[in-house]
């Protein structure tokens, strides 16, 4: 079973950037779609970003469009998340999470069947 470790959050100013990483243990990681969520105190997981098996293919929630990227690399076991133009309003826990069966890009939390433990994000006006 692949397992999922992020890392790279903490607190930055207002229009600054973090790049966020998320290691995969496992010899399949090149198979599965990815995706990044985020989850605000009180707030549900909302989806941020997701990238297809090989980076060919990727697709973000509008509020991130312009300012987030998200990448992998596959010899790496390893899928990034650039964030620039950072906001208050996008502080929360982020999560990135893996559709083991390769369903195809989706924003939905309930395709992805493997889950990291998150890492916090702190954007400060």
């Amino acid at each position: 079973q692949v397992q999922l470790v992020e890392s790279g959050g903490g607190l930055v100013q207002a229009g600054g950037s973090l790049r966020l990483s998320c290691a995969a243990s496992g010899r399949t990681f090149s198979n599965y779609g990815m995706g990044w969520f985020r989850q605000a105190p009180g707030k549900e997981r909302e989806f941020v970003a997701t990238i297809n098996w090989n980076g060919g293919i990727t697709y973000y929630a509008d509020f991130v469009k312009g300012r987030f990227t998200i990448s992998r690399d596959n010899a790496k076991n390893t899928v990034y998340l650039q964030m620039n133009s950072l906001r208050p309003e996008d502080a929360a826990v982020y999560f990135c999470a893996a559709d083991s069966l390769g369903r195809g890009l989706s924003v939905n939390t309930r395709q992805y069947d493997i889950w990291g433990q998150g890492t916090q994000v702190t954007v400060s006006s």
